[in-house]
C-alpha cells in the first residue's frame, strides 16, 4: 500500500498506538517488534479492541481486510510520520543535546502553549519510535510542535532530523553521556551537531546559547537567534531565581544548570510572540516532576531527587549546584552512571574525588563502578547494602541530594527517608 493511500485512512482519526494494552478507538495499531516481542502476533486483538486497522509485516498475520501488510512496520511508522509532518506544513522546533533536553521541551511547551496550541513528545518518547509517534499525535489543531531527539549513536539524529524535518533547532549542550556508543566527548559534540547539520543543509535557524563556545563554533554557517540578553541568572537556594526585562521570577527548578533551560524558553517564547507576562508565568508555574530535579520535604529533611538520569556532565553540575547551596547539613547519595564504556572507571573516580572536594557532611556511593573507586565516602557495591544501612539511619534537619541512573532507581530511597 502506497503511504499516501495509507495516510488517508490515519487521517480519518490522528490516531496511531503500537500497545495493545493501551489500545484507543479508531486507532491505527503498528506491529512493532523488539528483541523479546512480536507485534504482529496481536494484529488481531488490536481490531477486537476497537482499532481501525493494524500494520503487519509478516504474511501469516494478515487475517483480514482491515490488517495491512507491508514490508516493514518500523520504516512505514518513520515514512508515515514524516509525510503527516509535511502535510501539517507547521514550524517545527527540534531539541536535543546530552542534559536537560525533557526539562527544556517541557519549560518551551509550557510557555508556548500560553499563545499557540501546541504538541510536545510526551515524556521522554525521543528515539527512532518515539519521534514518529510524537509527530502522528499532532492533528490540523496543532499549530508549533515540538519534538524532543534523544541519541546514544552517531547518525541518530541525522535521521530522527530526516523525519521530523524541524525549521528551528536547538542543542541544550555537549557533556560526557553516552561515551559507550559515541566513543568520546569528541563523538557527542558531532553526534549531537548533526541537527545543526540538517539545518544548514535546509536554510533554516537555530537557537543558541552564546555563551557556549561549542554552539557558536558549530552553528556559525546557520541563522542564529541568540538568547534573549535580558535575562540574567540571580540566585538559586535551592530554587533558581532569574531577572527577564527587571521582572524578576522565581521558578521550582533547582540547580544553576537549569539556567539555560529557562533562558532557551524565554527566548522561544518571545520568538513566537508569547506576552512577556505569560512568559512568566509559564517559567513560574512549571513543576518538574517523574524524578527530575525534584524537591521534596519529608519531615525536616529537604530532599533533591534526580535520579532519573545520570552522566558525568549532569552529575558534576548537580554537586557543584548543591554545594553552592547554603543549607549546612547536606547529604550526597549517588548511583552509578551508565553507559561510559571504556571511560566509566576514569569518570566516576572523578566524581568521587570531587565530592571529596565539596564542603558535604556525609557522602554515599553506590553501585559497582562507584564501589572500585578509591574514597573517603561511603560505599556499597548494591543498592540492597545501602539501603539496609540507611534504615538504621536517622536524617533531622538534612538537605539530601539523590542522583543517579534510571537503571539505579535510587528513587526507591524516598520509603526510608523521614
Amino acid at each position: 500500500m502506497k503511504i499516501e493511500t495509507l495516510y488517508k485512512l490515519y487521517s480519518q482519526h490522528y490516531l496511531v498506538d503500537t500497545d495493545t494494552r493501551k489500545i484507543r478507538e479508531n486507532t491505527f495499531f503498528f506491529a512493532l517488534k523488539g528483541d523479546n516481542f512480536n507485534g504482529n502476533k496481536f494484529a488481531e486483538e488490536a481490531l477486537k479492541k476497537g482499532a481501525s486497522y493494524s500494520i503487519v509485516d509478516e504474511k501469516e498475520y494478515k487475517t483480514s481486510e482491515n490488517i495491512i501488510l507491508v514490508d516493514n512496520v518500523l520504516e512505514v511508522l518513520q515514512q508515515l510520520a514524516n509525510f503527516h509532518r509535511k502535510s501539517l506544513n507547521i514550524p517545527i522546533i527540534g531539541l536535543t543535546g546530552s542534559n536537560g533536553k525533557t526539562t527544556t521541551k517541557e519549560l518551551i511547551n509550557s510557555v508556548l502553549s500560553k499563545k499557540h496550541q501546541t504538541t510536545a513528545t510526551l515524556g521522554n518518547l525521543n528515539n527512532h519510535i518515539g519521534v514518529p509517534l510524537t509527530l502522528l499525535s499532532m492533528t490540523p489543531n496543532t499549530e508549533i510542535g515540538i519534538v524532543e531527539m534523544g541519541a546514544n549513536h552517531l547518525k541518530e539524529i541525522e535521521l530522527l532530523s530526516s523525519i521530523c524535518e524541524p525549521d528551528y533547532g536547538y542543542i541544550t549542550n555537549f557533556g560526557k553521556a553516552h561515551l559507550e556508543g559515541f566513543g568520546s566527548i569528541e563523538g557527542v559534540i558531532k553526534g549531537k551537531s548533526e541537527l545543526y547539520d540538517f539545518l544548514i543543509n535546509n536554510n533554516k535557524t537555530a537557537f543558541i546559547n552564546p555563551n557556549d563556545k561549542i554552539q557558536v563554533e558549530k552553528s556559525k554557517k546557520l541563522k542564529t537567534i541568540p538568547f534573549e540578553n535580558s535575562i540574567t541568572y540571580k540566585d538559586v537556594n535551592p530554587f533558581v531565581k532569574l531577572s527577564y526585562k527587571n521582572d524578576k521570577i522565581q521558578t521550582s527548578l533547582i540547580g544553576t544548570y537549569n539556567f539555560n533551560n529557562i533562558a532557551a524558553a524565554i527566548t522561544i517564547g518571545e520568538y513566537f510572540k508569547v506576552k512577556d507576562i505569560d512568559i512568566i508565568s509559564a517559567i513560574e508555574n512549571y513543576q518538574p516532576n517523574n524524578n527530575r530535579s525534584q524537591v521534596i520535604q519529608k519531615k525536616s529533611n529537604k530532599i533533591i531527587l534526580d535520579a532519573y538520569n545520570a552522566n558525568p556532565t549532569s552529575m558534576k553540575a548537580a554537586l557543584e549546584s548543591f554545594n553552592n547551596q547554603k543549607d549546612k547539613n547536606k547529604t550526597v547519595i549517588l548511583g552509578d552512571m551508565f553507559e561510559l564504556g571504556m571511560e566509566s572507571k576514569e569518570e566516576h573516580q572523578e566524581i568521587a574525588n570531587l565530592c571529596n572536594e565539596l564542603n558535604f557532611n556525609t557522602v554515599f556511593l553506590v553501585g559497582d563502578n562507584f564501589y572500585q573507586t578509591k574514597t573517603t565516602s561511603l560505599k556499597f557495591e548494591k543498592f540492597n547494602d545501602l539501603n539496609e544501612y540507611l534504615k538504621s539511619k536517622s536524617f533531622k534537619n538534612s538537605s539530601i541530594l539523590i542522583k543517579g541512573s534510571r537503571g539505579m532507581r535510587l528513587e526507591k530511597l524516598l520509603d526510608i527517608i523521614d
